[in-house]
């Protein structure tokens, strides 16, 4: 994805939280360029003062991605479980940084360990539990690989920290093309 396209998603991140943070009316999306027309999932990341804000996401789209963006970013905003007795106030959007994950297909693995840190993210799922952790997490937090997949099934998914080495349990590993706006940047 180029620097324009880039700037239009977080620009339609940007003004969709705005709208829902101060009640307006959120903005209609549409596009021509290819790219933002590609059906791929995403996540949207909220934070004010590195502090997470919101993060919601979805691993595959049967729409355009600048229309998945929209509704990740007013998702985030309003509907992030983590955060309903906390929302989002106007007064944090001047200081609102917002990160755009554009996600590849997810890709099942029998060796999880073969994950790359600060590339794969990870999606594990047994039953009905499931969690995921973004790439960017990994090196964020400085965890290993163990840890990573260990606290994600633990801290996301609700299964015990070692599940991911259980044949029951399904490991995915995908990759993410990961752009932010700092406040006050767009």
């Amino acid at each position: 994805m180029d620097e324009a396209q880039k700037r239009v998603l977080l620009r339609v991140a940007r003004d969709v939280v705005h709208a829902v943070v101060c009640g307006g009316v959120q903005p209609q999306v549409s596009c021509d360029d290819p790219a933002l027309l590609a059906h791929c999932g995403c996540f949207v990341t909220l934070k004010v003062a590195d502090r997470l804000r919101g993060c919601i996401g979805q691993f595959i789209s049967n729409r355009p991605l600048i229309e998945l963006v929209a509704e990740m970013a007013e998702s985030a905003a309003s509907r992030d479980p983590r955060f309903v007795d906390d929302r989002l106030s106007p007064q944090e959007l001047d200081d609102l940084d917002i990160e755009i994950s554009v996600l590849s297909p997810l890709r099942r693995t029998n060796d999880p360990l073969s994950l790359r840190l600060g590339v794969d993210g990870i999606y594990i799922k047994r039953g009905y539990a499931s969690g995921c952790f973004l790439p960017q997490v990994a090196t964020e937090t400085g965890w290993d690989a163990n840890q990573f997949l260990s606290y994600c099934c633990s801290h996301k998914a609700g299964l015990p920290p070692d599940a991911w080495k259980d044949p029951r349990t399904e490991v995915y590993l995908f990759t993410a093309e990961v752009f932010e706006s700092p406040a006050r940047n767009l």
